[in-house]
Parts: C-alpha cells; sequence; structure tokens
C-alpha cells in the first residue's frame, strides 16, 4: 500500500484529498495528518483513516487532540508545533506527501518532503511563488516528484508533452492559456468595487474554497501567483502565459503547440479530479467527481482580463518580470493585505494599494546561495513593511 501524509488536512484540499483515499482503501494508507487548530475535524479525521501521526501547530489544539482521541484503540501520536510539520513530511513511511498548507507557512514543509524525495502533490502554490529556485534545486537534487494540484496547472501537465522539463519552444509548444472563472466580480465596474464586503468576495460562483483563496480568486492575485507557479513548473516565462477568463470553469486550462493546434483539459469544478489524477500518476482512478455533461455545458466563453478591474494581476506579472525576490514580498504583501482586509480593516481595492506600495519600497533582489535564509528574511521584511503601510492607511 502506499503511505501517504495530508499536509493541512482539515482544509478543502485537504478533506478532498481524503474523499479520494478512503474511495481506494486497498490502495492507500494515511500515515500521518496536520492541521493548524481545528481540533474536531482532526478528530473526526483521525477516527476515520487511523493515521500514526497527527500534527497541530498549535500546542493547545494538541492537547486537547491527545485528550479527544484517548479513547481509541491504536490513537495517533501527537506531535505539536510547526517543526512536526517537517518531520511528517519526511517520513519513510510516507511515499507520497499531499502539500496543502495554505500561504508561506507551508513553505518549509512542502520543501522538507521535496528534499526527502517524496511524490509531492503540490497544493501549495506559495512553495513556489515564493522559493521557486531552492524548490525546483532541491526536486533535482532529490529526484522528488513535484506533481501541481491547482487544477490549472493539472490540466497543463495533462496537456503538455512528456519533453517540456527541457523548454517549451524545444517541445514545440508556443504558450500556455491559463484560465481564470473571473470570481464574483468578473462583470463588476471597477468603481463599484471599493464597496465589495469580505462575504461577498467570498461568494465564488463555481468553486468552494478557503476565504483567504477566496479573496486571491476575487482580486486575481490567485491567478497572478498561478503565473509565477507555471514558470517554475514548466520552465517558462511570463511572458508565455496567457490569462484567458472563462467563467463557467469547464476549461481547466490549455496548451497551444506551435502547429495551431490548442490542447485542453475539460471537466466540472471539483477538486477531487486533480488530487486523483496525481495520486494515481502515470494512470487513472476513480476521483467520485461526477462526468462532464457536454450537452449540459451548453456554452463556453473566453475573454481576455481587465487590468483596471484587477491590478493585482498586473502586480503578479511585474513581480514575475523581476524576478529574484520579488514574487516573495508580493505574496508577503498580499498575505497581509488580505488579512486586513477579511478582518475589515481596509477595503477590497486597498489590497491591491498596499501591495503595491510594499513592492515599491522593497526592491527586488537576487536569491544568493543562502537561499532559504534570504527567502524568509525578505519575507519577514516585507510583512513588517506592509503592517507599517497599513497602519498608514487605516490611521
Amino acid at each position: 500500500m502506499i503511505g501517504i501524509t495530508v499536509l493541512g488536512s482539515t482544509g478543502s484540499i485537504g478533506v478532498s484529498t481524503l474523499d479520494v483515499v478512503l474511495r481506494h482503501p486497498g490502495r492507500f494508507r494515511v500515515v500521518a495528518l496536520s492541521a493548524h487548530r481545528n481540533v474536531e475535524r482532526m478528530a473526526e479525521q483521525c477516527r476515520r483513516v487511523e493515521p500514526d501521526y497527527a500534527v497541530m501547530v498549535d500546542p493547545s489544539a494538541a492537547v486537547a487532540l491527545r485528550e479527544r482521541l484517548a479513547d481509541m484503540s491504536r490513537p495517533p501520536e501527537v506531535l505539536a508545533g510547526a517543526e512536526s510539520l517537517d518531520t511528517i513530511a519526511a517520513l519513510p513511511e510516507a511515499d507520497y506527501v499531499m502539500a496543502a498548507i495554505v500561504g508561506a507557512a507551508g513553505l518549509q514543509s512542502t520543501l522538507a518532503a521535496t528534499r526527502a524525495g517524496k511524490r509531492v502533490l503540490l497544493a501549495n502554490k506559495e512553495a513556489l511563488v515564493v522559493a521557486g529556485e531552492i524548490m525546483m534545486r532541491a526536486v533535482a537534487e532529490s529526484n522528488a516528484l513535484l506533481l501541481p494540484i491547482d487544477s490549472e496547472h493539472n490540466a497543463i501537465f495533462q496537456c503538455m508533452p512528456p519533453s517540456f522539463a527541457d523548454g517549451l519552444g524545444q517541445c514545440g509548444v508556443e504558450r500556455i492559456l491559463l484560465t481564470a472563472s473571473g470570481g464574483p466580480f468578473r462583470d463588476a465596474a471597477p468603481e463599484s468595487l471599493a464597496a465589495v464586503t469580505p462575504d461577498q468576495a467570498c461568494a465564488h460562483p463555481n468553486w468552494q474554497m478557503g476565504r483567504k483563496i477566496s479573496v486571491d480568486s476575487a482580486t486575481m492575485m490567485n491567478k497572478g501567483l498561478e503565473i509565477i507557479e507555471a514558470c517554475w513548473l514548466f520552465n517558462t516565462s511570463a511572458d508565455k502565459i496567457q490569462v484567458v477568463v472563462h467563467p463557467q470553469s469547464v476549461i481547466h486550462s490549455m496548451v497551444q503547440y506551435s502547429d495551431g493546434s490548442v490542447l485542453a483539459q475539460l471537466g466540472n469544478p471539483d477538486m477531487r479530479t486533480p488530487i486523483a489524477h496525481a495520486l494515481a500518476w502515470p494512470e487513472r482512478m476513480v476521483s467520485g467527481v461526477e462526468p462532464l455533461d457536454l450537452f449540459m455545458t451548453a456554452q463556453l466563453d473566453f475573454e481576455p482580463p481587465a487590468l483596471d478591474r484587477f491590478p493585482c494581476l498586473a502586480l503578479a506579472y511585474r513581480a514575475a518580470g523581476e524576478g529574484g525576490t520579488a514574487p516573495v514580498v508580493l505574496n508577503a504583501a498580499n498575505e497581509v493585505a488580505v488579512a486586513a482586509f477579511l478582518a475589515e480593516r481596509i477595503g477590497f481595492t486597498q489590497i491591491a494599494t498596499l501591495v503595491e506600495r510594499t513592492m515599491d519600497q522593497l526592491p527586488s533582489e537576487p536569491v544568493g546561495a543562502n537561499g532559504l535564509e534570504q527567502v524568509l528574511s525578505v519575507d519577514a521584511r516585507a510583512r513588517e513593511l506592509a503592517e507599517q503601510r497599513l497602519l498608514e492607511m487605516v490611521a
């Protein structure tokens, strides 16, 4: 049986992963689970899949989980603290690691799994956005297998030729067409966005996601981060990636070839499809997702993104072009800005303003030999600077 660790098991990707895994009881064994502080859901998951280890980043939550599971005949070993994430990411019993911790908080455990040579199912896009050069070097050195879980990157992977790692031009690929739903404000007048509430921003028309990712989708920062991620995954540059707004979210992304062909991956908007693909690759297996009914789909629409409505997308293209630590600053400032918006400290349109001001004041620098330490230092400085600019904005 294939051993799997799920980092971030209580989030939406983690829940979907366990749903797929439980459909194949003779194929997978859950070795370890992790969460931040959701004791109730973690306890329920532990009873269902009986892992060897359960990590709660919050130490008080770890104490509560131990008490909650004390009556199990074989309770998991409950570990506490962020450092325990690295431990379960590198366990020899785990062949696969689902990296589904949201934000930069998932970077080090994802890197630990990569350095341990695991099959890494990458749902944490920030690992490549913040530390793409470091991650890809670790993949090469450890012979890890990095498989994308984002529906768009998984779709691109399915449409790419096997030789894409040699460079897109070498394998006949003209460009990547990265689809975006456009989120809840695709048709909104730009001047109306200042009044958007957190609940409105989190009401995605097609996908069920956490609140932070939902806001990123509403600003299209999520798509901007995906551009940077795709550059690392597919060994290309941002000018070879075209964002295409496709409101139905049926085509998850496309690859355009030099002979005029365009290959697309289609499916219902359900994250269990890319999860099942990565778990079974190069085979296929049941995911629990209903097949796409083309007759019910009826219509597919496409349009270019409006950068006046989505300035965060333009900021992401800027960071991709500058390279170095610019994506680190972009991501850190965005996490501060989104948290402030969800706490109703700033307005929706001020997210982009805060990110831009932080980028303007913290210029990009090349990633040097002490890559991870440098990235973490820049990340901390960017967050501190973003918090300072935030205080100025709310004063």
